[in-house]
């Protein structure tokens, strides 16, 4: 079992970055492939974006290709998600979650075992 505490969320003029971090417990960690979902209130949990186990291999949602960027240290059992040039629409509670299946990226939230608490990114225009 693996727990997951994210940090770095916060209020952003548009245009803006910041960078949120993943915890996790344990001593596995590497074992997971690891994801960045958000939710928007009155909308489904998204895909953001996700590395495998190793860290070389990534998928991205269109809406953040080339302005967000996936990373993790599994010395540090930490994944990171790099947001530049924010938008409005990027507003939402961002969760970070764990997949032990290590078979392919998932991008659904189904195929994901666990979940951190989420943390609050506001994007102001």
């Amino acid at each position: 079992q693996v727990q997951l505490v994210e940090s770095g969320g916060g209020l952003v003029q548009a245009g803006g970055s910041l960078r949120l971090s993943c915890a996790a417990s344990g001593r596995t960690f590497s074992r997971y492939d690891m994801g960045w979902f958000r939710q928007a209130p009155g909308k489904e949990r998204e895909f953001v974006a996700a590395v495998n186990w190793n860290g070389g291999d990534t998928a991205y949602a269109d809406s953040v290709k080339g302005r967000f960027t996936i990373s993790r240290d599994n010395a540090k059992n930490t994944v990171y998600l790099q947001m530049n040039s924010l938008k409005p629409e990027d507003t939402a509670v961002y969760y970070c979650g764990a997949d032990s299946s290590r078979v392919t990226i998932a991008i659904s939230a189904r195929e994901y075992d666990y979940w951190g608490q989420g943390t609050q990114v506001t994007v102001s225009s």
